[in-house]
Order: C-alpha cells, then sequence, then structure tokens
C-alpha cells in the first residue's frame, strides 16, 4: 500500500488518527496520556495555579459527604492516605493534610498498589479514558480489601455543553464543518454495568451538577486551561482560528447568556459507590424463594371496611 502526504500538519493528523485506533488489549485509545500529564504539569506549575482548584474543591467536598452517607463500618483511625497523580509538580503543590500522606506518581490507568490493600478508594478524576474505563475500574478492584468500598465521582456527558454546541455552531458558520474541541465523557448509563462487571456490590449510581457563572466564554477556556483540562484526544484539532473563537463567544452568549451579562458552564458530575464482596454483605434472595405474587399487588388498596366507622 503506498500513502503520500502533502504537508507536515497532514503527517501529524495522519500520526494521531492512527495512535487513537491502536489498542491495548483490544480497547481503543482515545486520550493522549503524554499531551494530558503535560498539561497537568503546566498548570500546576502556574504561580497563581490554587484560583483554579474551586471547581475541584467543590466536586472533592461532595465526595467526602458521600462518605459519611456509608453505613457499614469503616476503620476509625486513617492510619496512612495514599494520594495519586499524574503530574509530580501537581503533587508538590497538594495542600497540607493533618494526616500522614504518601504521595505516589501514578496514572490512574496503572495503579502501582498490591491486591487487598486499602480499606476505601476515593477517585477523583476529570479525565479517565471512557474506553479504557473498564480497566480502571478492575484495578481498583483488586486494590481493595474484601469489603473495602469504592467511591469515586468524574465528569459526565453533559459537562460544558453550552461551550460545545457553541464550538460547534461557529465552525459550521465560519468553516463548513467542525472538529470535537472537548474531550469525550462517559455517560451515567455506562457506569453501573461497569461496577458491576469489575466485580463490586451494592451499587449506587447519582448525578449532581455544579453551574458556574463567567463573564464569557473566553474566561471557561483560559480556566479550563488553568485547571490542566484541555482536550487531550488524539483527534483533537490543533489550531482554532480567531474568527471562529469569537463567533462562538457571541454564540455562547446569545444562547446562554444571563440577564447580568455571565455566561453560565454547566458541569456534570457522575457518583458513584461500589463494595468487594464479602460473605458478610447482605445477599440477593434465591431465584424462587418468594412467597407472594406479583398479581397479589393489585390487592394491597382494597383494606377491609371498618364497620364502626359505617
Amino acid at each position: 500500500m503506498s500513502l503520500s502526504v502533502k504537508s507536515p500538519r497532514s503527517l501529524r493528523c495522519l500520526w494521531r488518527g492512527w495512535r487513537g485506533l491502536s489498542s491495548q488489549g483490544g480497547v481503543m485509545n482515545v486520550f493522549d496520556r503524554s499531551m494530558k500529564r503535560r498539561q497537568k504539569q503546566w498548570a500546576s506549575s502556574l504561580l497563581d495555579s490554587d484560583k483554579y482548584d474551586y471547581l475541584r474543591d467543590e466536586v472533592g467536598s461532595r465526595l467526602a459527604d458521600r462518605v459519611y452517607d456509608v453505613s457499614r463500618s469503616l476503620p476509625d483511625i486513617v492510619e496512612r492516605l495514599f494520594l495519586t497523580d499524574i503530574s509530580d509538580s501537581s503533587l508538590r503543590n497538594r495542600k497540607k493534610c493533618e494526616m500522614p500522606t504518601q504521595c505516589v506518581l501514578a496514572d490512574e490507568e496503572f495503579l502501582p498498589f498490591k491486591e487487598n490493600t486499602f480499606d476505601l478508594c476515593a477517585v477523583l478524576s476529570h479525565n479517565i479514558n471512557n474506553t479504557k474505563y473498564p480497566v480502571v475500574v478492575v484495578q481498583i478492584h483488586q486494590v481493595l480489601k474484601p469489603d473495602g468500598v469504592f467511591i469515586g465521582a468524574m465528569v459526565g456527558g453533559e459537562t460544558l455543553y453550552e461551550l460545545r454546541c457553541s464550538l460547534q455552531l461557529a465552525e459550521l458558520e465560519r468553516e463548513g464543518g467542525f472538529a470535537p474541541h472537548i474531550s469525550p465523557y462517559t455517560a451515567v448509563t455506562d457506569l453501573g454495568n461497569l461496577l458491576g462487571r469489575a466485580g463490586f456490590n451494592m451499587l449506587t449510581v447519582d448525578i449532581d451538577e455544579v453551574q458556574v457563572h463567567y463573564p464569557g466564554m473566553l474566561e471557561v477556556m483560559r480556566d479550563l486551561q488553568g485547571m490542566g483540562e484541555s482536550n487531550c484526544a488524539w483527534n483533537r484539532k490543533s489550531l482554532l482560528h480567531r474568527d471562529t473563537i469569537l463567533a462562538a463567544a457571541a454564540i455562547y452568549k446569545e444562547m446562554y447568556g444571563n440577564e447580568d451579562g455571565s455566561v453560565p458552564a454547566t458541569f456534570q458530575i457522575l457518583y458513584m459507590i461500589g463494595w468487594k464482596p464479602h460473605e458478610s454483605q447482605a445477599k440477593p434472595a434465591k431465584r424462587g424463594s418468594a412467597n407472594v405474587s406479583f398479581a397479589d399487588l393489585s390487592k394491597i388498596s382494597k383494606f377491609p371496611t371498618d364497620p364502626q366507622k359505617s
């Protein structure tokens, strides 16, 4: 097979497409992990990097609240807290914690821990490769002890729909077509199935929304960059024309703008809880053990008449 490439830009696009279609173990590689690492490194190196932590802090606080919702007993004393991140500079710039903390430089797709190590795994991730998420969940299941709990939060598929729609409409108008500028996210309908396939029991999945208001679309994009959450998909478009950006900003404000001149950005957050199986956990009754028929449910409303009130 012969192939001719007319420009370096075409070669880069071809390389990205090939890397995106390449797979490991039959799993498509959607995200450029090296690019995500560079984005995180750059964001954490900013002198004012802490001012972009507002979304992570809010979601992390709501995730921590779900630990208190766990009714089963957990160890009263936290012996050690392990903090992992893909960026070493993010770990260096972490907020101080009163608990003994050990920082581990690791990709969430390759956890460097032994099986049956942790009582609880809390995962806050904006950008796990949704095609590799089954691998991530299986690894979390392995490092948990029996009866250990996994509590996670990640952005859902409706995140930043305002920005996504505005960019697509502007590109269609100015360039005659559009390319993805926002990384793909996981759909809530997939989470329960993924947790079950990984071996978790007693599953809980719920959705929350965090809406942040900005002066305009450019401020939304600036803060996403400051968070280290720019698009890192292999098929991303490396250049966004100035005219397209200005058109998208105008569309954003026209379609979604508030009366005070600000614009909203919606972040859909998916929360999940799953337990590693243990003999002490409640188990479903055996098939065919029910002693009440569903046909009798229609008779519940037919209460006997009290003769004293008639």
